[in-house]
């Protein structure tokens, strides 16, 4: 069952949202060769707490830590460790916060240093599905719509939909109804409605879609070992349309990337 919101409770939901976008801005400034993923772990954890607010990941399902740390062949779900990153790798960081009840979720897959440009393009890719995604989260529309939506695009640059791991709705829980599947035939699933929030996380693998878990349980690699990106923003539909509540912006900041990717989808711009 779809658990719509009111405006109050996106507001509040905006606020969960913004203190895992000010995790990941922080965490921004750290990403670098020679750092360890537990390191990351532990300065996020600092954070959140320090911001009032608890976090999401933490216990939950019986995870281990704050953060979801996934390098290069890592999908998602990596337990953060004692490995220093390297040059040239990517790292996938999902972050997840409760603050007033409600929960924030949303992640970015970082450069450490220079990669390599197939691999940057793959990141660039990735990325900009995640909008195209977000852009047909309205009314009237259903949840095929936004997975063909990302599934269209990066298909015709060649690569690999990961199909067993979808985005989801959130609230008070971190998954709700619906799921919100990556791939997808336009004119099926659940139909959208007014105050829904939603997680859209486009997972896209530079070869084939298939994937495989560890033995730990948790971590998810590509089956074929080459590199995925994962990009998440939570998404509340206002006034029929998408409302982005997450910000990729203390991120650019910390990186000095100039973009206005998000501007459609905010009624009034944030100032960071």
């Amino acid at each position: 069952m779809i658990i719509t919101k009111t405006r109050e409770e996106i507001e509040l939901m905006r606020e969960s949202a913004l203190i895992v976008s000010k995790t990941l801005g922080m965490l921004a400034s750290e990403v670098k060769p020679g750092v360890t993923t537990l390191q990351l772990d532990k300065l996020a954890e600092e954070f959140i707490r320090d911001h009032d607010a608890i976090p999401g990941f933490l216990g939950l399902y019986d995870f281990p830590n704050t953060l979801c740390m996934s390098p290069n062949a890592q999908v998602v779900h990596g337990i953060p460790n004692d490995t220093p990153l390297e040059e040239g790798d990517i790292i996938s960081i999902d972050c997840g916060a409760i603050k007033n009840e409600f929960y924030g979720d949303h992640a970015y897959t970082f450069a450490v240093g220079e990669i390599a440009p197939e691999v940057e393009q793959l990141l660039k890719i990735t990325k900009e599905s995640l909008y195209k995604g977000i852009a047909a989260l309205k009314v009237g529309n259903r949840v095929g719509d936004v997975g063909y939506a990302i599934q269209s695009f990066t298909e015709a640059a060649g690569y690999g939909v990961v199909r067993e791991l979808v985005g989801h709705g959130l609230g008070r829980k971190m998954h709700e109804d619906p799921e919100m599947p990556n791939y997808g035939r336009r004119g099926r699933g659940k139909k959208f409605v007014e105050g829904m929030v939603v997680a859209i996380e486009p997972m896209i693998n530079m070869g084939t879609h298939r994937i495989k878990q560890l033995r730990d349980g948790w971590t998810i690699l590509t089956k074929d070992g080459k590199p995925s990106a994962h990009f998440e923003h939570d998404v509340a539909i206002v006034d029929g349309q998408p409302e982005i509540l997450s910000t990729f912006k203390y991120i650019n900041k910390a990186l000095g990337i100039e973009t206005d990717e998000e501007d459609a989808f905010r009624k009034e711009l944030l100032v960071v």
